[in-house]
């Protein structure tokens, strides 16, 4: 029995030097859909608070992309303004660069988007 457990020393080092990596891979990965996860949410905010903007001011556009910039801090981000007769609707884009280490490099940059639409509102 104790000649068969010559042959084991080092086993749980090497078994670790092995999967660590993968490991450490695979939590980086988690940081990165974490990340993409909280930057659409950001978009879908700063769609909601365009849109709302646009809708009680005197000037849509202009009104859309001073509340889109006040309420999110990506950039550069996209704005555009769409009116028809009762509603106006705003679609906020944003190309998020994947960066986390080692991770960001596998992966191509995800461009994120969302739309609100409201009801003008009379001043």
């Amino acid at each position: 029995m104790k000649s068969l457990r010559l042959h084991d020393h080092g086993q749980a080092t090497v078994e670790l030097a092995l999967t660590l990596p993968i490991l450490f891979m695979v939590l980086l990965g988690g940081v990165q859909v974490a990340e993409l996860g909280r930057n659409q949410l950001a978009v879908q905010l700063a769609a909601r608070e365009g849109a709302r903007a646009a809708a009680v001011a005197d000037d849509p556009t202009a009104g859309a992309r001073a509340a889109v910039d006040r309420a999110i801090a990506l950039r550069p981000i996209d704005v555009l303004v769409s009116l028809d007769a009762t509603t106006v609707t705003v679609t906020v884009t944003f190309v998020d660069h994947t960066e986390v280490s080692m991770v960001g490099a596998l992966l191509p940059d995800v461009t994120l988007q969302a739309s609100a639409t409201m009801a003008f509102e009379p001043p």
